[in-house]
């Protein structure tokens, strides 16, 4: 307990707390608070003072960066918790595991203040609670890649939340699921997990910021499968979302919308969604990035694509959903080049093809063998020779498909005939 805990208190009055944001540093106005919370009076007032004092010393422990202390806070409390409603506890630790959150570096501890919290919780059989605790817990396994453990407890919560029909709390946690079957690349799960989340949504009212996250988690399932016009839709709708409340998010809903623009052959659309009034709002790296991908794909040049992934590292290769989608493009970009490159040649070497491309030999020989294989183009590899032979493109002569066609014609008569003569012989 803190030093300050154990020394005399203050009364519990809106004078104490008063005094408390009338101090001249940020550590006087905690230690002030933390005597105030030392009352030992249980009267409606003091509780409803104590309560505004817990606030108000959360956000001064949060913006001291004191994330331990605000751990210990929430051991101290657990006296008080019994003497408040249950709702109201409820909302007193979801805001300081919120706090936690906002200071920088604090996986680790939030995920094992929610653990603590899930014991007291089941001990104290406060169920409303220890739900929401974890699906808090399940979204910092999430975050963290710890797959299986987010997994099962998942698998068991929704079976309990079910059974209650706690829609608000099932829509939370069949999104959750989704994107944890999304993450293991369990495509087919991911889709039935998003589908449980809007049919539950679609029961009740689900706040904006909740509706944006069910629309950006669709967007991302749809350009998984290569469905990048319906995918574009939902990013704008997480978007719109998303960029009404100011929440942070927005930028990656606008990211991913630059993103179905750039893989469905419209990077040209991408300068105007960037200087609409919307777009001007988020200008910073991540849609810098995507504006440098889309440069380097209007002008079909790897050299710039390899630049833009190097320079925009952390927006790109970083952002897990956008490093997959860029790949296959990087592919298809690195074909085409080649194609071009290799046209006017029925014999030409590995090496001038990776000198005209300006790309290592060994990387550009790999390709083109994957190339041939995938048949893009007729051809073989000369590898000690270092060179590439191309084939001429036999073209099939107009004549041998006609001809098949009257074959096939002439049986259909043949076949019909004979029913005919069967029938009269008959």
């Amino acid at each position: 307990m803190s030093s300050s805990m154990q020394s005399s208190y203050l009364p519990a009055t809106t004078e104490s707390v008063a005094k408390a944001q009338e101090a001249k540093d940020a550590s006087e106005s905690i230690s002030i608070l933390y005597h105030v919370l030392e009352d030992p009076s249980s009267s409606a007032d003091a509780l409803r003072v104590k309560e505004l004092a817990i606030t108000n010393l959360t956000n001064y422990l949060t913006k001291e960066n004191r994330a331990e202390d605000l751990r210990n806070l929430l051991t101290q409390l657990r006296p008080f918790f019994a003497l408040i409603p249950k709702a109201k506890t409820a909302k007193i630790v979801r805001g300081i595991i919120d706090a936690v959150a906002k200071v920088p570096g604090t996986s680790q501890l939030q995920i094992s203040l929610c653990k603590e919290m899930v014991e007291w919780t089941r001990a104290e059989k406060r169920t409303f609670l220890r739900q929401r605790v974890e699906a808090r817990l399940a979204a910092l396994l999430l975050e963290n890649q710890e797959y299986t453990e987010a997994l099962t407890l998942l698998s068991g919560l929704i079976k309990e939340v079910r059974r209650l029909d706690d829609k608000l709390l099932l829509v939370d946690i069949d999104l959750l699921e989704s994107k944890l079957h999304f993450s293991l690349r369990n495509l087919p799960k991911a889709k039935a997990s998003l589908t449980a989340a809007r049919t539950a949504a679609n029961a009740i009212y689900v706040p904006p910021s909740q509706q944006g996250t069910i629309d950006l988690q669709s967007g991302i399932l749809h350009a998984e499968e290569k469905d990048y016009k319906t995918a574009y839709s939902y990013f704008f709708e997480a978007f719109e979302a998303f960029s009404s409340l100011e929440d942070p998010k927005a930028i990656f809903s606008l990211k991913y919308m630059l993103l179905c623009k750039i893989m469905v052959n419209q990077a040209d659309d991408v300068a105007g969604i960037i200087s609409s009034k919307a777009g001007l709002k988020y200008l910073g790296p991540d849609v810098d990035a995507m504006k440098a991908v889309a440069d380097a794909y209007s002008k079909r040049s790897l050299k710039y694509f390899e630049t833009a992934l190097r320079d925009y590292k952390a927006q790109l290769e970083e952002d897990p959903i956008v490093h997959r989608h860029l790949s296959s493009l990087y592919d298809t970009l690195l074909e085409q080049n080649l194609c071009r490159l290799i046209e006017p040649y029925s014999r030409v070497e590995i090496a001038h093809i990776a000198e005209m491309i300006e790309l290592p030999m060994n990387h550009v020989e790999k390709k083109l063998s994957q190339m041939i294989l995938d048949k893009k183009f007729a051809g073989t590899l000369d590898q000690g020779a270092g060179c590439l032979i191309i084939f001429e493109d036999s073209k099939t002569e107009e004549i041998f498909p006609a001809t098949l066609e009257t074959i096939t014609n002439v049986g259909k008569v043949v076949d019909s005939l004979y029913m005919r003569s069967a029938k009269i012989m008959a």
